[in-house]
């Protein structure tokens, strides 16, 4: 049995004894829960994963930071490229999804916070670390209540390493809005493969 499958089957088997729905049922409960905070009715393709974290350079992340991981769509592909030694921070405001990740991922780099995004400096510094090597985020930072995604943008600059970068993925164009007042050196690509179409950014701190 290949590697992926055994895992898949480990990750199911552990939702079950914890009473935990299927991945689409947490993600669709969460969207209707609250669709401001999720902002997608569907979860992001692989591929637009693989494009979003092609640019990171793995031997030089010790602390990789997820805003709203949800059902963990972009959370096991990080760990599975994250170094033995690194750690994985995922931070979210939904205890259901909270509860989702504690229960069907085992690994010890991993730790999922209940908790906003604009208190990342506390979080980060309570795992033991100074700075963040990346950040990512697939937060709708348009429909944010206001204020909230500038603070989220200020807090995740100044947490971020020197050379570090911000990866944000959207499907509203004007997310560049919330970037550009902290950073100078940002790339943006669109990940067609996707549905919707996905606007991604790399942010990068000087």
């Amino acid at each position: 049995m290949p590697a992926s499958t055994a895992a898949a089957k480990r990750r199911r088997a552990r939702a079950r004894a914890a009473g935990v729905p299927s991945p689409w049922v947490m993600f669709l409960k969460g969207f209707l829960k609250n669709p401001v905070m999720v902002g997608a009715v569907a979860s992001s393709s692989q591929r637009l994963v693989r494009h979003m974290i092609s640019k990171v350079d793995w031997d030089q992340c010790k602390l990789f930071v997820e805003y709203g991981p949800g059902v963990g769509t972009f959370t096991r592909p990080i760990l599975e490229q994250l170094g033995p030694d690194a750690k994985l921070v995922v931070i979210d405001t939904n205890p259901d999804f909270i509860q989702y990740l504690r229960a069907t991922i085992d690994d010890p780099r991993f730790s999922a916070v209940l908790g906003s995004a604009a208190d990342v400096q506390r979080i980060v510094n309570e795992h033991g670390f100074e700075q963040a090597d990346y950040i990512t985020s697939g937060l709708p930072f348009s429909t944010l209540p206001p204020g909230v995604g500038d603070q989220i943008a200020k807090a995740t600059h100044d947490v971020l390493r020197p050379g570090g970068a911000f990866l944000v993925y959207q499907y509203n164009p004007k997310v560049r809005n919330f970037l550009t007042p902290h950073w100078s050196n940002i790339d943006h690509e669109v990940e067609w493969w996707n549905i919707p179409p996905a606007q991604l950014w790399w942010a990068w701190k000087e």
